[in-house]
């Protein structure tokens, strides 16, 4: 009989020859425990859509789909939010449609069965799956050796529903051990109530880790290099930052959200403690219209600038390094009016700040 054979048990057979005998010798073999120093390897195996065509992918591809209805365009540099929780993170794992009945017969036809059952559990050889999803047999879930999951005739074909598989972006991570079941039939048009099965707060999450932000560039006066003690005028102009939306779909589920990301505010960092920051918090908020801080104009040499930094020494060669970030207020929508709200996000931007020791400058 096939073995059963997790992808990092792979790893370890491929990498001793003298282990390489027990690949057809039936033995079923579990993935080293979350915390293991043994490496994984590339994820393997194939996996299926769930319109019944093969596609190439595995318990690490999730089927997804990503849609920028506001605020994805452009050609300039951008970049993902960082969480300004530090204990906030995606999720690590959850479960999907990802095969029909049909689908799945035809992938063990196709394939040879050599494919991923779950995050950390790949099948080589039609034998398994045709032993559980075509004979009946029961079988061990991954995470608990004493859950059996029950067998399943001729792949439920004619009964509808799809067959559902656990999903990870990174299988290293420890959490994605949660999502231990293998794959398993759900009746069309219904979502399992199990832990971590997709919710719009998930998809939500999900798409919270793919808001693209544009890189945060602010105008100064002067431009080329500030004076100890004569303020530096930092400004935005409106329409310079935008909502940016996010929309996740994940097909057959009838389940989406739209992530937000509305800018809210400028935090400037001189990079050094020897400056004045304007307002003293170092936060400039967004005006009504969009814009942040004044443009400065003749005559504005003599004030404090309403968004703006004042150097009280001058670089000796060493520019300062002068940190702009924009922080963005995350919020959500999604099926059946769900909504909420996700922590808040920023983006940061480093330019180098020349200062020179002359007390008066000709504006």
């Amino acid at each position: 009989m096939p073995a059963v054979i997790s992808r990092r048990s792979l790893y370890c057979l491929a990498a001793a020859a003298s282990l390489l005998a027990l690949w057809p010798a039936g033995a079923a073999t579990a993935d080293d425990p979350p915390g293991s120093s043994t490496p994984p390897p590339p994820a393997s195996g194939s996996g299926g859509s769930s319109d019944g065509r093969s596609v190439a992918a595995s318990a690490t591809h999730s089927q997804i789909r990503l849609s920028y209805p506001k605020g994805g365009g452009g050609s300039g540099k951008k970049g993902n939010l960082a969480a300004i929780d530090p204990n906030w993170k995606p999720p690590a794992c959850w479960y999907e449609p990802v095969f029909t009945p049909e689908g799945l017969k035809d992938f063990v036809k196709s394939s040879g069965g050599d494919g991923d059952v779950g995050i950390h559990e790949s099948w080589f050889g039609t034998g398994l799956w045709t032993d559980h999803y075509k004979d009946g047999k029961p079988e061990a879930n991954f995470d608990d050796p004493s859950s059996m999951a029950d067998g399943y005739k001729n792949y439920n074909i004619g009964k509808g529903g799809y067959f559902w598989r656990s999903v990870a972006p990174d299988e290293s991570d420890p959490d994605s051990w949660q999502c231990g079941r293998i794959m398993f039939w759900q009746p069309a048009g219904q979502v399992p109530k199990i832990p971590h099965a997709p919710t719009p707060k998930m998809l939500a999450e999900y798409a919270y880790n793919r808001v693209k932000i544009p890189e945060t560039k602010i105008e100064l006066k002067p431009q080329a290099k500030s004076t100890v003690n004569v303020p530096t005028w930092v400004w935005l102009d409106k329409g310079t930052f935008k909502d940016v939306v996010v929309r996740a779909e994940l097909p057959n589920t009838g389940l989406w959200a739209e992530t937000t990301a509305k800018p809210v505010s400028l935090h400037l960092d001189p990079g050094t403690d020897d400056a004045d920051t304007f307002p003293s918090s170092g936060t400039c908020n967004f005006n009504t219209d969009g814009s942040i801080g004044t443009p400065y104009k003749a005559g504005d040499a003599n004030q404090n600038p309403p968004c703006g930094i004042s150097y009280l020494h001058a670089t000796d060669g060493n520019p300062y390094q002068l940190k702009a970030s924009i922080t963005w207020k995350i919020s959500w929508k999604g099926t059946g009016g769900a909504h909420g709200d996700l922590p808040d996000g920023t983006f940061q931007t480093t330019q180098d700040m020349n200062v020179q020791e002359i007390q008066t400058i000709n504006r």
